[in-house]
């Protein structure tokens, strides 16, 4: 079982910035891609940033990049997902998620479906 803890969402100016944590448990953390997803109300969920098991590699969705930038520190068994220049477009509550198969060391997935581990998400308000 993998639990995932998110931490740092809130009510930020447009044009501000945020910092998202996701603590996991588990000892193999190490190896599992994550990534993070948001749903804003009325939408369905979408994949925002992911990140490979050795952090070498990351993806981002077009909406983000540029603004958002995903890391990870296995040691704290945590990601984050930083936020700049927010919009009012960004409010959703964001959820990480954990990818516990086997995958090379460059892998991350875009796809909610790829993802077997969810937290319970931390909401992010952009007021317009």
């Amino acid at each position: 079982q993998v639990q995932l803890v998110e931490s740092g969402g809130g009510l930020v100016q447009a044009g501000g910035s945020l910092i998202l944590s996701c603590a996991a448990s588990g000892r193999s953390f190490s190896v599992y891609a994550m990534g993070w997803f948001r749903q804003a109300p009325g939408k369905e969920r979408e994949f925002v940033a992911a990140i490979s098991w050795r952090g070498g590699n990351t993806g981002y969705a077009d909406s983000v990049k540029g603004r958002f930038t995903i890391s990870r520190d296995n040691a704290k068994n945590t990601i984050y997902l930083q936020m700049n220049s927010l919009r009012p477009e960004d409010t959703a509550v964001y959820c990480c998620a954990a990818d516990i198969r086997y995958r090379t060391t460059t892998y991350y997935a875009t796809d909610a479906h790829e993802y077997d581990y969810w937290g319970q998400g931390t909401q992010v308000t952009v007021p317009s």
